[in-house]
């Protein structure tokens, strides 16, 4: 299980130590994150190696809601696999996949909501973990509120995603910025400059969706 500790160091670069868990777990998230801006349904399957060890680095550094995050994240890597392959006839796009497509003004008002609600919330449950499970969890959860909105605005997100909502990368873009500030200073640099490069990976997603429901909805004119 060394290879699942933070402390088994990889290699060192200009002083900083870093760790197989970091390192690989890295990896996988950026390459499921750039086929993601690229709508490839291959996100999903690689984005299961990325929580996976990304579970195990978030509880060695404190950051428990962000460990308990990766728990959804692997749930939805595999719906958003089966949902992207499998639309129904009205979704699918050319490529027989999930169409990309915007929400409502409703939706998204609805979601914010619940997602600020959802932050405060579970960021008070965060912050008194220790004293609620001191067994598992015997050190106070670092930054238990921002942490908590990155949580749950990541889940905001990836339900906008696994149905190829255009409004995802919106999220994901302020969830980025968020999320790098919060791992650089807990010492996980190389997770903060993933994060760094994920907030300019989430605008090309952005643009690169738009540009595709923009051809969608010119070929659909055509057609008509």
């Amino acid at each position: 299980m060394s290879f699942f500790n933070i402390d088994h160091i990889f290699f060192e670069v200009l002083g900083y130590s870093m760790s197989y868990l970091e390192f690989f777990g890295t990896i996988a998230g950026a390459i499921a994150v750039w086929l993601s801006a690229k709508a490839n349904v291959w996100s999903w399957p690689i984005g299961v190696i990325n929580v996976v060890l990304f579970f195990f680095l978030f509880f060695q550094v404190q950051l428990y809601p962000d460990m308990f995050l990766q728990v959804f994240f692997f749930i939805t890597n595999l719906i958003g696999w089966w949902r992207w392959t499998h639309p129904k006839p009205q979704e699918e796009d050319q490529k027989h996949e999930l169409k990309v497509s915007h929400l409502s003004r409703r939706q998204v008002v609805v979601f914010l909501l619940v997602g600020l609600a959802g932050s405060f919330l579970f960021g008070t449950f965060a912050k008194n973990l220790h004293e609620i499970f001191p067994t598992v969890f015997s050190l106070p959860s670092a930054f238990p509120y921002a942490d908590s909105f990155v949580t749950v605005m990541s889940i905001v997100a990836t339900y906008f995603m696994v149905n190829k909502k255009i409004e995802c990368w919106v999220v994901w873009i302020v969830v980025d910025v968020v999320a790098t500030y919060m791992y650089f200073m807990k010492g996980i640099k190389f997770v903060g400059i993933e994060y760094l490069a994920f907030c300019f990976i989430a605008a090309y997603g952005l643009w690169n969706w738009m540009q595709e429901h923009k051809q969608l909805t010119a070929a659909k004119s055509d057609l008509t």
